[in-house]
C-alpha cells in the first residue's frame, strides 16, 4: 500500500472563508487527515472556491454552542495531531476551545491561529479583518508599483489574497514544524497574524538602505526620484513609460498580438541567450560586458550586460532591436525558443487560458478534479510536494455533507506520547547546505534560520548574478546564514562539496531537473551519499509530473505573467503590468518550499527517507490566485476587478475618499444592513446597486477616514483608512542598537539594522509572523560578506590552512566578491 508524507496526521479544520481552509488543504495535499468542521448550515463562504479548497477533506457539523456539539468537538481534539482556525481573537477561547483548553484535553496538540491582525495588538486585534481591509491597513493597495506611481494613480485595488497566501503558508510550515518538535517541546500553540504575513511577503518592496547607490535604481526609480526632487507630476501615459522600461525586463509584442514578458538583466549569462534567441548576437557582441562587482568609478564604460539595468546610452536602440525581432514570430514559436535556448522568458496569459494550458495540466500544476457539484473542474494542483508522491496528482473531491467516519474516530484510544517542555527552536540542530540565488531560493534558509537551523550558503568563486540580486536583497534573503565561495567545477570544490553534503540534513537549490542532475543531486544519487537527506528544489514551471516547460527557466514575473497575474493587473493583454514590483511570488514559493520540507521531515521521522521535496513559482502563482483558480463548464465569468482603475469587488468592499484621504469600506456580509445601522448612511440602504458606489462616494467625502471607522466600530463591518507599505514600516522601525527586538507585540515590525557590517543603516521586516506560545524564534543575523567564512567552513571539513591556502590561490575557493559589502 502507497503511503503518503502526512497520513499519520489528523487535523481538525476549523477554518472559515480562505486562509484556514488553505492550510487545511495544503496538508490534505499532502497526505493529511483533514477533517472540516462546519457550523450549522455549512461553510461560511458559499463559493465554488469552498469546494476546491474542501478537497481531499471529510466533514463533520457541530454546533459549538451547544453541550453535544462541544462535547464531540473535545472528543475529535483528544484524537487529533493538529486544530486550525481563522477566527478574531478571542472567539475560540468563548467556545471553550481555546489553546489552554486544547491543551488540557490533549497535551501534543499543535494548534494553529490566523487572525487578521495580532491578537496582542491594542489598536487592530478586534477589527473585522476581512482580506481587504487587512491588505489597505498593510499598504497592499497603496503606491503599487513603480508604473502606477509614475502614473499617479493612487490606489489601486486587487483582488489577489496575498495575506491569505503568505498566512497559509506559514501556518502550514510551522504546524509541521511544531509537530516535528513534539517530544521535545510539547504541545504547541501558534498565533500566525496574516497582516504579519502579509508585510513579510512584501518585504522587498519596503526594504531601505542608507545611501543607496544609484547604479541600482531602475531607469523608472531615476525618473520617479527626479520627479520629487523636482516638484513635477506624477502624470506620464501607459505609453510614455516604455522608454524608462529596460530591455531586459518587459513585455514585448509578438506576431499574432500577444505579450511576450522577457525577465533576463541580471544572471550574467541571460541577456546575451536572449539576444541570440532573437537573432541578434551581432547586437550581444557589441554591447559592454565585464566584472558586475566593480565600483562604479572603475567601470571601463558606461554599463556593463553583467549588471541591471541598461545604460541610457543602450537602452531604447536594444529596447527598438528586440521589438522588431519579437513582431516576426508567434508568442508560441518564441515559448519554444527560448525555453530550448534557456533563455528566462514566456507569453502573457489570462487565468482561464492557464487553466486550459497544456504544460500546466501535464505537470500537475493545475489538476483536474471529478467534482460531485460542477463537474470536471480544473484546479490548481499542489502549492507544496514530495517528487515520487503519487497522491499529489490525485485529487479528492471535497464532500458534499457529513462524511467524517465519526463513529470509527471516536472509538480510537484518546492521543498519548511523549512531551517535552523545551523552549529551543523547533529546528535546532538542523543543518542545511543553501546552493541557492537571487530571492525564492535563498527565502527558504532565511527561513529556517529563524527557527534554529544552522545555514551555510555555498556561492560561486565567480559570480553569476550582479549584487543588485545577490547584495541588495540578499540583505533580508541570506540573514542568518554563514558563507563560503567554491568552485564547484573543479576537482577539490567537489570533494569540499561532498564534505558538506555529508555533514548536512538537508540541501536547498533553484534549479530545473537538468541542473539538479547535473549537480549530482537527483533522488538515487542523495540516496546513495545518505539515504535520510533531504533536497528541497524549487524551480519557476516544475511540478509533480513533467510537462513541456518543466526546464524551462524563470522568475517571480515570469510565473506572474504565465498565470495570468500581470494581464489581470494591468487590465488587459494590451498592458500588464507586474503585480507590486520585488518579490511577491518569490518570497512565498520560499515559504512552500519550506512547507514541502516540513512534510519531508515528517516522512523521514515515520520512515526514514528522505528524497526531495518541491515548490515551484507557477504553483505560487497559482496561490496568490487562490479563490479565483478554478474552471467548470458553467463556471461565472472571470470578471473580477482588474486592471490601473480598480477600486473594489462592489459598492460593499471598496476603496473610497474620505474627507481626508482614503479609505476601505468592507462589509461583504451586511451590505445594506450595515448603512441602516449609521444614522448619516441610513438614507442610502433604499438606492439601487447602480447608483450606490457614486452615492456613497459622495457621502463618505463628508467626514475624514477616522469618522466613518468610528461608525462602523463594533460591527462586522469596517472603515479602514489606507496605510503604504512604507508608512507601515516607519511607524514600527527598531533600532538594533536600542537592545530588545519586540517580535508580539503589535502586528507589525521592522527593525533598523543600523549597525551593518556593509557600513550603513538598512531597515527590513522582523521574522514575526509565526509566533509560537513555548518555541523560540530567533532574529537571523546579518548576511555575511559572501566568502567571509570560507576559511573558516573549510577547515571545519577536514582541510588544512596550507591545502585551503593553496585552493584561493588556484581560483578554487575564495574570500570574497568584491572590496565593499555593497559595490557602489
Amino acid at each position: 500500500m502507497t503511503t503518503r508524507p502526512l497520513d499519520h496526521i489528523r487535523v481538525l479544520d476549523f477554518g472559515q472563508y480562505l486562509a484556514g481552509p488553505l492550510v487545511g488543504m495544503m496538508l490534505a495535499d499532502m497526505g493529511a487527515n483533514v477533517i472540516r468542521i462546519d457550523p450549522p448550515g455549512g461553510p461560511r463562504l458559499k463559493d465554488p472556491a469552498t469546494d476546491m479548497l474542501s478537497r481531499g477533506k471529510t466533514a463533520v457539523t457541530l454546533d459549538l454552542k451547544t453541550e453535544a456539539g462541544l462535547r464531540t468537538a473535545r472528543e475529535l481534539v483528544a484524537r487529533a495531531d493538529v486544530v486550525i482556525e481563522n477566527f478574531r481573537p478571542g472567539v475560540m477561547e468563548r467556545l471553550g476551545l481555546g489553546p489552554e483548553a486544547l491543551r488540557e484535553i490533549n497535551p501534543r496538540i499543535v494548534s494553529l491561529s490566523l487572525p487578521g491582525f495580532a491578537s496582542t495588538d491594542p489598536a487592530l486585534a478586534d477589527l473585522p479583518a476581512w482580506e481587504a481591509v487587512i491588505a489597505a491597513r498593510t499598504g497592499q493597495f497603496t503606491d503599487m508599483g513603480l508604473n502606477r506611481r509614475l502614473m499617479g494613480i493612487n490606489p489601486s485595488f486587487t483582488p489577489l489574497t496575498l495575506a491569505s497566501a503568505y498566512g497559509a503558508a506559514f501556518g502550514a510550515m510551522a504546524v509541521q514544524f511544531a509537530l516535528l518538535a513534539r517530544n521535545r517541546n510539547g504541545g504547541e500553540h501558534i498565533e500566525v497574524p496574516l497582516a504579519s504575513s502579509l508585510l513579510e511577503g512584501l518585504v522587498y518592496n519596503c526594504e531601505q538602505i542608507e545611501d543607496y547607490p544609484e547604479r541600482y535604481k531602475s531607469p523608472r526609480e531615476v525618473e520617479l526620484y527626479r520627479r520629487a526632487a523636482e516638484g513635477l507630476p506624477m502624470d506620464l501615459s501607459f505609453g510614455e513609460l516604455e522608454e524608462f522600461l529596460d530591455p531586459f525586463y518587459r513585455t514585448y509584442t509578438c506576431a499574432d498580438g500577444r505579450g511576450f514578458y522577457v525577465v533576463a538583466g541580471s544572471v550574467k549569462t541571460h541577456p546575451r541567450r536572449v539576444l541570440e534567441t532573437l537573432g541578434l548576437k551581432e547586437l550581444a557582441d557589441e554591447l559592454p560586458d565585464f566584472d558586475a562587482y566593480l565600483d562604479t568609478a572603475d567601470w571601463p564604460d558606461d554599463w556593463s550586460l553583467r549588471n541591471y539595468p541598461v545604460g541610457d546610452r543602450d537602452r531604447a536602440r536594444v529596447s527598438a532591436a528586440m521589438m522588431a525581432a519579437f513582431l516576426t514570430k508567434p508568442s508560441q514559436e518564441w515559448e519554444v525558443l527560448f525555453g530550448a535556448a534557456k533563455a528566462p522568458a514566456t507569453a502573457q496569459r489570462f487565468t482561464r487560458e492557464w487553466l486550459a494550458d497544456p504544460h500546466a495540466l501535464a505537470s500537475g500544476l493545475v489538476l483536474e478534479v471529478d467534482d460531485p457539484r460542477h463537474g470536471a473542474m480544473r484546479q490548481l494542483g499542489n502549492v507544496a510536494w514530495l517528487a515520487g508522491d503519487e497522491g499529489a496528482l490525485v485529487k479528492r473531491p471535497g464532500p458534499d455533507s457529513d462524511s467524517a467516519p465519526l463513529t470509527d474516530i471516536l472509538a480510537e484510544a484518546p492521543r498519548t506520547g511523549k512531551t517535552g517542555d523545551s523552549a529551543g527552536g523547533w529546528l535546532d540542530g538542523l543543518k542545511v547546505l543553501d546552493l541557492t540565488n537571487v530571492i525564492a531560493g535563498p527565502t527558504i534558509g532565511s527561513t529556517l534560520a529563524r527557527f534554529g537551523a544552522q545555514v551555510t550558503s555555498v556561492q560561486p568563486v565567480e559570480p553569476s548574478v550582479d549584487p543588485w540580486n545577490t547584495v541588495v536583497f540578499g540583505l533580508h534573503a541570506h540573514r542568518g546564514k554563514e558563507s563560503v565561495l567554491l568552485n564547484l567545477r573543479s576537482e577539490d570544490g567537489q570533494v569540499a562539496l561532498r564534505k558538506l553534503i555529508k555533514r548536512s540534513d538537508v540541501i536547498t537549490m533553484n534549479g530545473t531537473d537538468e541542473q539538479r542532475d547535473a549537480l549530482g543531486l537527483g533522488e538515487t544519487q542523495l540516496a546513495a551519499i545518505n539515504p535520510r537527506l533531504i533536497l528541497v528544489q524549487l524551480d519557476a514551471f516544475g511540478g509533480p509530473a513533467r510537462g513541456p516547460k518543466s526546464d524551462h527557466l524563470g522568475y517571480d514575473d515570469l510565473a506572474q505573467a504565465a498565470t495570468g497575474v500581470m494581464v489581470r493587473f494591468g487590465g488587459g493583454m494590451q498592458t500588464p503590468e507586474e503585480h507590486a514590483h520585488f518579490g511577491t511570488i518569490d518570497v512565498l514559493t520560499g515559504f512552500c518550499a519550506c512547507v514541502a520540507l516540513g512534510a519531508a521531515l515528517l516522512r523521514l521521522e515515520k520512515t526514514g527517507k528522505g528524497g526531495i521535496a518541491r515548490a515551484a513559482l507557477a504553483g505560487a502563482g497559482n496561490l496568490i490566485q487562490a479563490q479565483l483558480m478554478y474552471d467548470f463548464d458553467g463556471r461565472a465569468p472571470f470578471d473580477e476587478p482588474s486592471g490601473r482603475e480598480a477600486l473594489g469587488w462592489g459598492p460593499f468592499y471598496h476603496c473610497y475618499r474620505a474627507a481626508d484621504d482614503w479609505m476601505f469600506f468592507a462589509a461583504p456580509t451586511e451590505e445594506r444592513r450595515a448603512l441602516m445601522r449609521v444614522p448619516e448612511l441610513a438614507d442610502l440602504a433604499k438606492i439601487p446597486e447602480e447608483e450606490m458606489v457614486a452615492a456613497l462616494s459622495d457621502r463618505f467625502a463628508i467626514h475624514d477616514a477616522a469618522h466613518w471607522a468610528q461608525a462602523f466600530a463594533g460591527s462586522s463591518a469596517t472603515a479602514m483608512p489606507l496605510g503604504s507599505l512604507h508608512e507601515t514600516r516607519d511607524a514600527v522601525l527598531q533600532p538594533e542598537s536600542e537592545g530588545q527586538i519586540d517580535l508580539a507585540g503589535n502586528t507589525f515590525s521592522v527593525i533598523r539594522h543600523d549597525q551593518h557590517p556593509m557600513g550603513r543603516w538598512c531597515d527590513l521586516v522582523a521574522p514575526n509572523a509565526v509566533r509560537p506560545a513555548r518555541a523560540a524564534i530567533a532574529i537571523p543575523g546579518p548576511m555575511p560578506k559572501y566568502g567571509s567564512d570560507t576559511r573558516r567552513i573549510l577547515n571545519e571539513i577536514g582541510f588544512s590552512g596550507d591545502q585551503i591556502k593553496a585552493m584561493i590561490t588556484a581560483g578554487t575557493a575564495s574570500e570574497s566578491w568584491s572590496e565593499k559589502y555593497l559595490p557602489e
